[in-house]
Protein backbone atom coordinates (compact mmCIF):
# COMPACT_ATOMS: atom_id res chain seq x y z
CA UNK A 1 0.00 0.00 0.00
CA UNK A 2 1.58 3.13 -1.19
CA UNK A 3 0.68 5.96 1.58
CA UNK A 4 0.20 9.26 -0.34
CA UNK A 5 -1.01 11.07 2.93
CA UNK A 6 0.03 15.04 3.79
CA UNK A 7 -0.40 15.50 -0.21
CA UNK A 8 2.64 12.56 -0.96
CA UNK A 9 4.75 13.40 2.17
CA UNK A 10 4.78 17.20 0.26
CA UNK A 11 5.61 15.35 -2.80
CA UNK A 12 2.48 15.89 -4.83
CA UNK A 13 0.74 14.58 -7.40
CA UNK A 14 2.38 10.94 -7.67
CA UNK A 15 -0.23 8.87 -7.63
CA UNK A 16 -0.20 7.29 -11.08
CA UNK A 17 3.83 7.11 -10.67
CA UNK A 18 3.52 4.54 -7.45
CA UNK A 19 0.56 2.44 -8.87
CA UNK A 20 2.77 2.20 -12.35
CA UNK A 21 5.87 1.06 -9.85
CA UNK A 22 3.41 -1.97 -7.85
CA UNK A 23 1.65 -0.79 -5.61
CA UNK A 24 -2.04 -1.68 -5.92
CA UNK A 25 -3.87 0.46 -3.14
CA UNK A 26 -3.40 3.86 -1.30
CA UNK A 27 -3.43 4.64 2.22
CA UNK A 28 -4.94 8.36 3.61
CA UNK A 29 -5.65 9.71 6.88
CA UNK A 30 -8.80 11.49 6.23
CA UNK A 31 -11.88 10.90 4.03
CA UNK A 32 -11.27 13.92 2.09
CA UNK A 33 -7.75 13.06 0.85
CA UNK A 34 -9.42 9.97 -0.16
CA UNK A 35 -12.28 11.18 -2.49
CA UNK A 36 -9.55 13.45 -3.94
CA UNK A 37 -8.08 10.35 -5.17
CA UNK A 38 -11.18 9.34 -6.58
CA UNK A 39 -12.24 12.77 -7.97
CA UNK A 40 -8.57 12.24 -10.09
CA UNK A 41 -9.87 9.27 -11.36
CA UNK A 42 -7.61 7.31 -9.47
CA UNK A 43 -9.70 3.64 -8.95
CA UNK A 44 -7.74 1.44 -6.51
CA UNK A 45 -8.72 0.82 -3.02
CA UNK A 46 -7.80 3.64 -0.84
CA UNK A 47 -7.67 2.92 3.13
CA UNK A 48 -8.81 6.24 4.89
CA UNK A 49 -7.77 5.13 8.36
CA UNK A 50 -8.04 8.74 10.78
CA UNK A 51 -11.70 10.44 10.77
CA UNK A 52 -13.21 12.45 13.46
CA UNK A 53 -16.97 11.81 14.47
CA UNK A 54 -19.36 13.62 12.20
CA UNK A 55 -16.96 12.60 8.81
CA UNK A 56 -18.86 11.98 5.80
CA UNK A 57 -18.58 8.68 6.11
CA UNK A 58 -21.43 8.32 3.65
CA UNK A 59 -19.95 9.70 0.72
CA UNK A 60 -16.90 7.37 1.26
CA UNK A 61 -18.91 4.39 1.39
CA UNK A 62 -20.60 5.32 -1.97
CA UNK A 63 -17.22 6.08 -3.44
CA UNK A 64 -15.76 2.96 -2.11
CA UNK A 65 -13.36 4.32 0.09
CA UNK A 66 -11.84 1.81 3.04
CA UNK A 67 -12.70 2.70 6.98
CA UNK A 68 -10.79 2.08 9.68
CA UNK A 69 -12.77 1.49 12.84
CA UNK A 70 -11.30 2.43 16.17
CA UNK A 71 -13.92 2.50 18.32
CA UNK A 72 -17.94 1.50 19.14
CA UNK A 73 -18.88 5.59 17.99
CA UNK A 74 -17.43 4.96 14.29
CA UNK A 75 -18.55 1.82 13.99
CA UNK A 76 -21.93 2.87 14.65
CA UNK A 77 -21.65 6.05 12.80
CA UNK A 78 -20.29 4.14 9.35
CA UNK A 79 -23.08 1.44 9.69
CA UNK A 80 -25.77 4.35 9.76
CA UNK A 81 -24.16 5.72 6.45
CA UNK A 82 -23.69 2.86 5.07
CA UNK A 83 -27.47 2.16 5.12
CA UNK A 84 -28.50 5.85 3.59
CA UNK A 85 -25.76 4.97 0.86
CA UNK A 86 -27.56 1.35 0.35
CA UNK A 87 -24.13 -0.53 0.11
CA UNK A 88 -22.35 -1.81 3.00
CA UNK A 89 -19.33 -0.55 4.17
CA UNK A 90 -15.76 -1.94 3.75
CA UNK A 91 -14.00 -1.55 6.81
CA UNK A 92 -10.51 -2.39 8.66
CA UNK A 93 -11.11 -3.06 12.46
CA UNK A 94 -8.04 -0.68 13.97
CA UNK A 95 -6.43 -2.04 17.08
CA UNK A 96 -4.01 -0.18 19.39
CA UNK A 97 -0.68 -2.43 20.05
CA UNK A 98 0.98 0.08 22.00
CA UNK A 99 1.33 3.58 20.45
CA UNK A 100 -1.47 5.19 23.10
CA UNK A 101 -2.94 7.25 20.60
CA UNK A 102 -5.17 5.80 17.25
CA UNK A 103 -6.86 2.48 17.04
CA UNK A 104 -9.38 0.66 19.77
CA UNK A 105 -7.87 0.10 23.46
CA UNK A 106 -7.11 -3.53 23.97
CA UNK A 107 -9.50 -3.45 26.55
CA UNK A 108 -12.52 -2.66 24.28
CA UNK A 109 -11.34 -5.06 21.61
CA UNK A 110 -13.74 -8.36 21.75
CA UNK A 111 -16.77 -5.99 22.69
CA UNK A 112 -15.79 -3.84 19.19
CA UNK A 113 -15.64 -6.83 16.90
CA UNK A 114 -18.86 -8.44 18.67
CA UNK A 115 -20.69 -5.57 17.63
CA UNK A 116 -19.13 -5.59 14.20
CA UNK A 117 -20.42 -9.02 13.55
CA UNK A 118 -23.78 -7.48 14.50
CA UNK A 119 -23.55 -4.83 12.05
CA UNK A 120 -21.92 -7.36 9.12
CA UNK A 121 -24.55 -9.60 9.80
CA UNK A 122 -27.39 -7.06 9.33
CA UNK A 123 -25.29 -6.02 5.88
CA UNK A 124 -24.20 -2.76 6.56
CA UNK A 125 -20.47 -3.28 7.15
CA UNK A 126 -18.17 -6.16 5.86
CA UNK A 127 -14.94 -6.64 8.13
CA UNK A 128 -11.68 -6.65 5.45
CA UNK A 129 -9.47 -6.18 7.61
CA UNK A 130 -7.53 -5.37 11.06
CA UNK A 131 -4.60 -3.46 11.32
CA UNK A 132 -2.46 -2.21 13.75
CA UNK A 133 0.66 0.50 14.11
CA UNK A 134 3.90 -0.51 15.92
CA UNK A 135 5.67 2.25 18.40
CA UNK A 136 9.42 1.44 18.20
CA UNK A 137 9.41 -0.46 14.83
CA UNK A 138 12.61 1.81 14.03
CA UNK A 139 14.74 -0.17 16.59
CA UNK A 140 14.50 -4.10 15.98
CA UNK A 141 15.95 -4.86 18.78
CA UNK A 142 13.06 -3.18 20.97
CA UNK A 143 11.47 -5.59 22.87
CA UNK A 144 8.17 -3.82 22.49
CA UNK A 145 7.79 -5.04 19.03
CA UNK A 146 7.81 -8.48 20.47
CA UNK A 147 4.90 -7.47 22.36
CA UNK A 148 3.06 -5.50 19.99
CA UNK A 149 3.08 -8.32 17.83
CA UNK A 150 1.99 -10.79 20.47
CA UNK A 151 -1.29 -7.70 20.56
CA UNK A 152 -1.75 -7.66 17.15
CA UNK A 153 -1.60 -11.57 17.11
CA UNK A 154 -4.48 -11.52 19.81
CA UNK A 155 -6.85 -9.18 18.51
CA UNK A 156 -6.87 -11.27 15.41
CA UNK A 157 -7.56 -14.20 16.84
CA UNK A 158 -10.26 -12.53 18.54
CA UNK A 159 -11.74 -10.82 15.58
CA UNK A 160 -11.96 -14.37 14.15
CA UNK A 161 -13.55 -16.23 17.34
CA UNK A 162 -16.21 -13.11 17.14
CA UNK A 163 -16.83 -15.11 13.45
CA UNK A 164 -15.46 -12.38 11.40
CA UNK A 165 -13.34 -13.11 8.73
CA UNK A 166 -10.67 -10.06 7.91
CA UNK A 167 -8.18 -11.19 4.83
CA UNK A 168 -6.10 -7.90 5.09
CA UNK A 169 -3.94 -7.77 8.13
CA UNK A 170 -1.52 -5.10 8.42
CA UNK A 171 0.52 -4.06 11.22
CA UNK A 172 3.83 -2.72 9.06
CA UNK A 173 4.35 0.63 8.09
CA UNK A 174 8.02 1.35 6.72
CA UNK A 175 10.26 1.03 9.43
CA UNK A 176 8.39 -2.37 10.56
CA UNK A 177 8.77 -3.27 6.80
CA UNK A 178 12.67 -2.29 6.72
CA UNK A 179 13.35 -3.85 9.63
CA UNK A 180 11.04 -6.65 9.82
CA UNK A 181 9.25 -5.70 12.95
CA UNK A 182 6.57 -5.86 11.18
CA UNK A 183 6.97 -9.10 9.26
CA UNK A 184 4.59 -11.59 8.56
CA UNK A 185 1.44 -10.19 7.89
CA UNK A 186 -0.50 -9.06 5.02
CA UNK A 187 0.02 -5.27 3.29
CA UNK A 188 2.41 -3.03 4.09
CA UNK A 189 2.19 0.77 4.61
CA UNK A 190 5.14 2.10 2.60
CA UNK A 191 4.92 6.27 3.14
CA UNK A 192 7.98 7.53 3.81
CA UNK A 193 10.05 5.11 2.33
CA UNK A 194 8.77 5.62 -0.94
CA UNK A 195 10.57 9.06 -0.53
CA UNK A 196 13.85 7.48 0.48
CA UNK A 197 13.27 8.30 4.08
CA UNK A 198 14.45 5.60 6.70
CA UNK A 199 12.98 6.04 10.11
CA UNK A 200 15.28 3.24 11.55
CA UNK A 201 18.43 4.46 9.76
CA UNK A 202 19.91 1.06 9.19
CA UNK A 203 19.64 0.35 5.29
CA UNK A 204 21.46 2.59 2.66
CA UNK A 205 19.47 1.42 -0.34
CA UNK A 206 16.53 3.78 -0.55
CA UNK A 207 17.66 7.67 -1.86
CA UNK A 208 16.24 10.46 -1.24
CA UNK A 209 13.28 11.40 -3.86
CA UNK A 210 13.58 15.34 -3.43
CA UNK A 211 15.73 17.65 -4.46
CA UNK A 212 14.60 21.50 -3.51
CA UNK A 213 16.42 24.49 -5.73
CA UNK A 214 16.21 28.56 -6.17
CA UNK A 215 17.56 31.24 -7.71
CA UNK A 216 19.30 34.12 -6.69
CA UNK A 217 17.21 37.57 -6.89
CA UNK A 218 19.63 39.61 -5.90
CA UNK A 219 23.61 39.42 -4.79
CA UNK A 220 25.60 41.94 -3.19
CA UNK A 221 29.15 42.74 -2.22
CA UNK A 222 29.11 42.97 2.03
CA UNK A 223 31.55 44.58 4.03
CA UNK A 224 33.34 43.25 7.11
CA UNK A 225 30.85 44.50 9.95
CA UNK A 226 27.65 43.95 8.25
CA UNK A 227 24.72 42.53 9.80
CA UNK A 228 22.33 40.47 8.02
CA UNK A 229 18.36 39.71 8.60
CA UNK A 230 16.85 40.73 12.41
CA UNK A 231 18.38 40.87 15.23
CA UNK A 232 21.79 40.98 13.31
CA UNK A 233 22.53 37.53 14.91
CA UNK A 234 24.95 36.98 11.52
CA UNK A 235 27.59 39.98 11.22
CA UNK A 236 30.41 39.67 8.43
CA UNK A 237 33.73 39.35 9.99
CA UNK A 238 35.56 39.84 6.70
CA UNK A 239 34.42 41.48 3.15
CA UNK A 240 32.07 38.95 1.36
CA UNK A 241 29.29 38.22 -1.14
CA UNK A 242 25.61 37.90 0.02
CA UNK A 243 22.94 36.08 -2.08
CA UNK A 244 19.15 36.55 -1.90
CA UNK A 245 17.24 33.58 -2.48
CA UNK A 246 13.31 34.06 -2.37
CA UNK A 247 12.06 31.59 -0.48
CA UNK A 248 11.50 30.99 3.60
CA UNK A 249 10.15 29.95 6.78
CA UNK A 250 6.63 30.05 4.71
CA UNK A 251 7.42 27.92 1.81
CA UNK A 252 8.96 25.23 4.52
CA UNK A 253 12.44 26.00 5.67
CA UNK A 254 13.15 25.50 9.11
CA UNK A 255 13.88 28.64 10.85
CA UNK A 256 15.12 26.08 13.53
CA UNK A 257 17.75 25.82 11.06
CA UNK A 258 18.79 29.30 11.39
CA UNK A 259 22.70 29.95 11.20
CA UNK A 260 23.32 26.17 11.00
CA UNK A 261 22.19 24.99 7.32
CA UNK A 262 24.00 25.01 4.11
CA UNK A 263 23.34 25.04 0.65
CA UNK A 264 25.48 24.23 -2.80
CA UNK A 265 26.68 27.08 -4.89
CA UNK A 266 28.62 26.42 -8.06
CA UNK A 267 29.32 22.89 -6.36
CA UNK A 268 30.79 24.21 -3.34
CA UNK A 269 28.71 24.66 -0.25
CA UNK A 270 27.74 27.96 1.56
CA UNK A 271 25.93 28.80 4.42
CA UNK A 272 22.71 30.80 4.97
CA UNK A 273 23.37 33.32 7.33
CA UNK A 274 21.47 35.07 9.69
CA UNK A 275 17.78 34.32 10.67
CA UNK A 276 15.42 32.71 8.05
CA UNK A 277 12.52 35.07 7.41
CA UNK A 278 8.97 34.40 6.01
CA UNK A 279 10.39 35.13 2.33
CA UNK A 280 13.86 35.04 2.11
CA UNK A 281 17.26 33.52 3.43
CA UNK A 282 20.62 34.97 2.37
CA UNK A 283 23.68 32.99 1.77
CA UNK A 284 27.42 33.68 1.98
CA UNK A 285 29.42 33.17 -1.37
CA UNK A 286 32.69 34.05 0.01
CA UNK A 287 34.16 35.14 -3.05
CA UNK A 288 31.38 34.23 -5.40
CA UNK A 289 29.36 37.79 -6.68
CA UNK A 290 26.43 35.12 -7.68
CA UNK A 291 24.53 36.70 -11.08
CA UNK A 292 20.33 37.36 -10.51
CA UNK A 293 19.06 33.85 -11.32
CA UNK A 294 21.84 31.39 -10.66
CA UNK A 295 20.44 28.19 -9.17
CA UNK A 296 21.11 27.25 -6.04
CA UNK A 297 20.25 23.52 -4.31
CA UNK A 298 18.74 23.92 -0.69
CA UNK A 299 18.48 19.91 -0.17
CA UNK A 300 18.81 16.85 -2.51
CA UNK A 301 20.02 13.20 -2.39
CA UNK A 302 24.13 14.58 -1.61
CA UNK A 303 24.99 13.03 -5.06
CA UNK A 304 26.65 16.11 -5.80
CA UNK A 305 27.75 17.20 -2.46
CA UNK A 306 24.21 19.09 -1.91
CA UNK A 307 22.60 19.33 1.83
CA UNK A 308 20.08 15.57 1.95
CA UNK A 309 16.98 16.09 3.88
CA UNK A 310 18.54 14.49 6.98
CA UNK A 311 20.97 17.29 7.26
CA UNK A 312 17.95 19.29 7.37
CA UNK A 313 16.32 17.62 10.14
CA UNK A 314 19.45 17.76 12.00
CA UNK A 315 20.29 20.90 11.76
CA UNK A 316 16.40 21.82 12.68
CA UNK A 317 16.43 18.64 15.28
CA UNK A 318 13.76 17.25 14.10
CA UNK A 319 12.83 14.31 11.28
CA UNK A 320 13.05 14.18 7.49
CA UNK A 321 9.49 13.40 7.49
CA UNK A 322 8.60 17.21 8.98
CA UNK A 323 10.73 18.65 6.46
CA UNK A 324 9.30 17.49 3.41
CA UNK A 325 6.06 17.84 4.26
CA UNK A 326 6.93 21.73 5.20
CA UNK A 327 8.16 22.29 1.42
CA UNK A 328 5.23 23.66 -1.22
CA UNK A 329 2.81 24.61 1.26
CA UNK A 330 2.38 27.74 0.01
CA UNK A 331 -0.12 26.43 -3.22
CA UNK A 332 -1.13 29.67 -4.24
CA UNK A 333 2.70 30.03 -5.38
CA UNK A 334 3.63 27.07 -5.70
CA UNK A 335 1.95 24.39 -8.00
CA UNK A 336 3.40 21.08 -8.76
CA UNK A 337 4.37 19.10 -12.61
CA UNK A 338 5.32 16.26 -13.15
CA UNK A 339 7.39 14.77 -16.34
CA UNK A 340 8.27 11.77 -16.35
CA UNK A 341 9.75 12.12 -20.05
CA UNK A 342 13.36 11.43 -19.59
CA UNK A 343 12.87 8.18 -16.98
CA UNK A 344 11.19 4.55 -17.47
CA UNK A 345 7.59 4.79 -16.42
CA UNK A 346 8.39 1.67 -13.83
CA UNK A 347 10.48 3.38 -11.73
CA UNK A 348 9.34 4.89 -7.93
CA UNK A 349 7.70 7.77 -7.83
CA UNK A 350 7.37 10.62 -9.93
CA UNK A 351 11.18 10.78 -11.76
CA UNK A 352 11.13 14.53 -11.99
CA UNK A 353 8.88 16.89 -11.21
CA UNK A 354 8.48 20.77 -10.36
CA UNK A 355 7.58 23.24 -7.59
CA UNK A 356 7.57 26.32 -9.36
CA UNK A 357 5.01 29.30 -10.21
CA UNK A 358 2.88 29.82 -13.32
CA UNK A 359 4.30 31.91 -16.17
CA UNK A 360 3.46 35.11 -15.82
CA UNK A 361 4.43 35.65 -12.51
CA UNK A 362 7.14 38.21 -11.25
CA UNK A 363 10.27 37.35 -11.13
CA UNK A 364 10.80 36.79 -8.03
CA UNK A 365 7.94 34.31 -7.80
CA UNK A 366 8.37 32.87 -11.17
CA UNK A 367 11.97 32.28 -9.97
CA UNK A 368 10.86 30.75 -6.19
CA UNK A 369 11.33 27.18 -5.59
CA UNK A 370 12.09 23.82 -8.07
CA UNK A 371 11.64 20.40 -6.85
CA UNK A 372 12.82 17.42 -8.95
CA UNK A 373 12.53 13.63 -7.55
CA UNK A 374 14.64 10.64 -8.19
CA UNK A 375 14.13 7.46 -8.73
CA UNK A 376 14.35 4.70 -5.97
CA UNK A 377 15.71 1.49 -6.62
CA UNK A 378 13.44 -0.06 -4.39
CA UNK A 379 9.86 -0.75 -5.31
CA UNK A 380 6.53 -0.52 -2.90
CA UNK A 381 6.14 -3.88 -1.42
CA UNK A 382 3.75 -6.54 -3.75
CA UNK A 383 1.68 -7.24 -0.84
CA UNK A 384 -1.09 -4.47 -0.58
CA UNK A 385 -4.86 -3.82 0.14
CA UNK A 386 -6.18 -6.06 -2.50
CA UNK A 387 -9.70 -5.93 -3.96
CA UNK A 388 -1.17 3.74 -2.82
Amino acid sequence: MAVLKADAFGHGDVASAVLEAGADSIGVTSIEEALSFRQADVGVPILSWLNPPGADFETAVRERIDLAVPGLELLFEIARAARAAGTAARVHLHIDVGTGRDGCPPRDWATLCALAREQEAAGAIRVVGVMGHMSCADDPLSGQNVRERLMFENAIRTARRRALRPHLLHLAATAATITGAGAGYGPHRIGAGLFGIDPSRTTDVLRPALTLTSTVVSSREAPAGTGVGYGHDFVTPECTHLALLPLGYADGLPRAASGQAEVLVRGERRPLVGRFSMDMVVVDTGDMLLRPGERVTVFGPGRDGEPTVAEWAAWSHTIEHEIVTAVGSRTSRIRRTLDTSNHPTTSLPGETACLSTPAGSPSSEAARTTSTRSPSPLRPPSRALSAR
